[in-house]
């Protein structure tokens, strides 16, 4: 896994000393090794940091050129079918200088352009130079599993694998967009394409963009997940899914260095420890927990790892803790409001003394129906609610913690912002609606593209990398999705039952404990959320309310209502806004 950066000038030429200033932000990233080049006219510069997996020789640093040396590559990810890949293209006539990963996208891209990007199964996005064309070639993996920011003006267009790398370049001005801040206080998050910083956007999952010298860009989707109604029978599905989850997990083991499993005692990350076992795959496994919980998860994590005999490591926080999400301001650029942020960081630190990468269950609850609002659904359509045919409505809702809609977020504002509420303040969400899935693939897509892919996967990958630790989600596998996405959802989808199919794969192998489980969130628990004294003493003087943002009454009333969970967001955004504005 690594950090990228990169910079196209129209009229001037690369600052060297600054593209390595923005490359640098980003050692967290990739502190093994560091590279960057510049094209002969001095117009084009791309950065890499590199955390080494594959191939550990220089033959597999980057930036990376091809034979010719026409295209030049920066990638952060893992491509797990690159074996394949290479195969394919030798058999073509392309020569191959390294057994790294990357160089498979080089050479598949003079092969096909554009469409390696629906060859390739794992988790990336690059920044690609063509020398001939002179254009930029910017891409993502399907599910956003990896970032990518961009700035582009008149003069030049910049790119990096966080947002904190592009604001070390003084092009870049530090303004907010404000209806970005409304966004973040609906949804936790800000939405691709939209960022935090004005100027700045984020290229969405299973996105590419083409960059040319005339300063025009282009940005096309080139996946999406097909519907499908495949009928067969339920024992049929469940050894189709058993053939499919080992051969993901087995794909992302792809490494020359030891890797580890994250293990909270749920279904997901303990079906991955399963599935290691079962290849005969050692890994050590990483836990956290809360004092003074009884449904702290590390107790759980600790009888799987006993029942495989693994190695395994805990770490129990207390509130103490909570101070991490000061920390974690400078770590995610924007503003995220993920109640796992902190114990998120927690376990990836633990995890990063002793392993330079994990499994991680992520994924799982999208594609099996794992999620109580999932069942919730279904219920009120057989139920006959009319409540269930408004999706936005229903979704909104179940997404809320803590909910702004339009008048709440007019009273929170100061009046001097109103001008930037939105008129539809669920607009993502109406924006991913599918009507031509059945009722619950649009939920589940909806996940996948909402909650997973701009909440989740943000908060996984910042926590982790700052930890200079990489995250592998086999769930996520594009063929394990689309093996479930194609049958029709009676076959994988049981009422009363969480993870019909994958729950089947897990039974008689995993303690009963496990699987009596209820699903639980990788959060604390509540009482750590409602510490009423620590928000009273990070927002009893909030420069957000000093500084016309937030309108000072409702703050008040906020804290007065110890309203926790609209605290919360407040909390986070009031850090943020300390860490990158005053």
């Amino acid at each position: 896994m690594c950090g990228i950066v990169g910079q196209i000038e129209r009229r001037g030429i690369v600052d060297s000393a600054r593209l390595v200033i923005m490359r640098d932000t980003l050692e967290h990233r990739g502190p093994d090794d560091a590279g960057s080049w510049l094209s002969a006219d001095g117009r084009v510069g791309l950065g890499h940091r590199r955390l080494s997996f594959l191939d550990l020789s220089a033959a597999g640093r980057q930036p990376m050129p091809s034979e010719d040396e026409r295209l030049w590559l920066t990638l952060n990810g893992e491509i797990y079918n690159h074996r394949e890949l290479r195969a394919e293209l030798e058999a073509r006539g392309h020569r191959f200088r390294s057994t790294c990963d990357a160089e498979v996208v080089l050479h598949g891209y003079e092969e096909w352009g554009a469409e390696v990007l629906r060859r390739l199964q794992g988790m990336f996005a690059f920044g690609l130079w063509d020398e001939r064309e002179q254009e930029l070639f910017l891409a993502r993996d399907r599910f956003g599993i990896k970032p990518l920011y961009y700035f582009a003006d008149a003069d030049r267009l910049l790119f990096a694998s966080e947002a904190k790398a592009l604001l070390a370049h003084p092009a870049v001005p530090r303004e907010v967009d404000w209806s970005a801040v409304c966004d973040y206080l609906v949804y936790r998050y800000v939405p691709s394409p939209k960022c935090i910083w004005k100027g700045l956007a984020k290229l969405p999952p299973a996105c590419w963009l083409r960059f040319g010298r005339d300063g025009a860009a282009t940005v096309r989707e080139y996946w999406t997940l097909p519907p499908g109604d495949r009928q067969l029978p339920f024992e049929e599905a469940v050894a189709a899914v058993d053939a499919r989850l080992e051969s993901a997990v087995r794909r992302h083991l792809e490494s020359d260095v030891a890797l580890g499993s994250f293990l909270s005692g749920g279904y997901d990350s303990s079906a991955l420890v399963l599935y290691l076992d079962r290849i005969g795959y050692r890994a050590e496994t990483f836990a956290v927990g809360f004092a003074d919980w009884p449904g702290s998860e590390h107790r759980y994590a600790e009888l799987v790892a006993e029942q495989f005999g693994l190695e395994h490591h805990s770490r129990v926080l207390g509130p103490e803790s909570l101070e991490l999400a000061h920390r974690l301001a400078w770590t995610y650029d924007e503003p995220l409001g993920d109640l796992s942020n902190v114990p998120t960081f927690a376990v990836s630190h633990l995890a990063s003394r002793r392993v330079k990468a994990v499994l991680s269950g992520e994924g799982a609850d999208e594609i099996f129906c794992g999620y109580t609002w999932q069942r919730d659904l279904m219920a009120a359509r057989a139920a006959g609610d009319p409540a269930a045919d408004d999706l936005v409505s229903f979704y909104a809702g179940s997404m809320a913690m803590g909910s702004f809609d339009r008048p709440r977020l007019a009273g929170l504002l100061h009046p001097d912002l109103h001008a930037h509420l939105p008129d539809d303040p669920w607009w993502f969400y109406r924006s991913l609606v599918r009507p031509e899935l059945p009722p619950l693939q649009r939920m589940q897509w909806l996940d996948i593209r909402a909650f997973m892919g701009e909440q989740v996967l943000t908060k996984v990958d910042r926590a982790s990398m700052a930890n200079s630790l990489e995250v592998r989600v086999p769930f996520l596998d594009p063929e394990l999705v689309e093996l479930l996405f194609g049958f029709d959802p009676e076959v994988y989808f049981r009422p009363g039952q969480q993870k019909a199919l994958l729950r089947a794969n897990l039974a008689g192998r995993l303690p009963e404990a496990i699987l009596q489980r209820t699903k639980q969130g990788f959060v604390g628990p509540d009482s750590y959320y409602q510490n009423i004294a620590w928000y009273r003493g990070l927002l009893g003087d909030s420069r957000l309310v000093r500084d016309g943002v937030l309108h000072g009454p409702a703050v008040t009333a906020l804290l007065a209502a110890a309203d926790h969970w609209r605290l919360w967001k407040v909390a986070v955004l009031e850090l943020w806004y300390r860490e990158w504005l005053t």
